[in-house]
């Protein structure tokens, strides 16, 4: 069965979508945990491309293609995988701050996320402070992620946190922040938790702030 779960990271690092889907559908016919699909086969095929992203071997559209092919054999999985005791990384809200619609970083992060095994709740662009505050009571995360790539919109993250913690909220929540023009510095003057420099490093980030 490590055939398998090795032809099913390698399709996911190659960006096979019907080779992944094949291979995740053998995997469950032969009896295999949802679990253990998970854990052997799809996450550490994406566990690869970070690292291949992180050290430029490789480029955005070959890991976007990655995610989509993570993406589509989650969505065979996902049903078994809610029907047993199956363990997220945790979960997380994403979202582009208030007046700033760029999503294409945002989205990035959210797949990768996704494919490192957490439940993302995607709120999308221009999101207010009050829709995170409501999005950490309707959803428990551990973790908010905030992303701005106008200059103009990066107080609003600051605006956010203050927004958390005037609700009660920010002790039970790690605030994550990135895009183009944020910095650690700025993450640590506005009180935030952790700066994502980028997609390849959210993950390892993630997983440390819920861990």
């Amino acid at each position: 069965m490590s055939d398998l779960f090795g032809k099913m990271a390698e399709a996911l690092i190659a960006g096979n979508i019907a080779g992944a889907q094949d291979l995740t559908k053998q995997a469950i016919d032969a009896g295999e945990e949802p679990q253990t699909i998970l854990s052997d086969g799809l996450l550490p095929g994406m566990d690869v491309v970070g690292k291949r992203f992180k050290a430029n071997d490789m480029f955005i559209p070959e890991v976007i293609l990655s995610a989509k092919t993570m993406h589509a054999a989650m969505e065979i999985l996902r049903p078994l995988l809610s029907e047993g005791d199956a363990k997220s990384a945790g979960t997380v809200i994403i979202g582009t701050v208030e007046g700033d619609l760029h999503d294409i970083g945002k989205n990035l992060v959210a797949m990768m996320l996704e494919g490192g095994g957490f439940d993302v709740v995607d709120l999308g662009t221009n999101v207010t402070p009050q829709q995170f505050v409501d999005g950490v009571k309707a959803h428990k995360p551990q973790l908010i992620g905030m992303s701005a790539l106008l200059t103009t919109t990066m107080p609003k993250m600051e605006l956010t946190i203050k927004a958390l913690q005037e609700a009660g909220l920010r002790d039970q929540v790690k605030v994550m922040a990135g895009g183009a023009p944020v910095t650690q510095q700025f993450v640590d003057k506005i009180g935030g938790d952790a700066y994502g420099a980028n997609a390849a490093a959210v993950v390892d980030i993630a997983k440390e702030l819920t861990a």
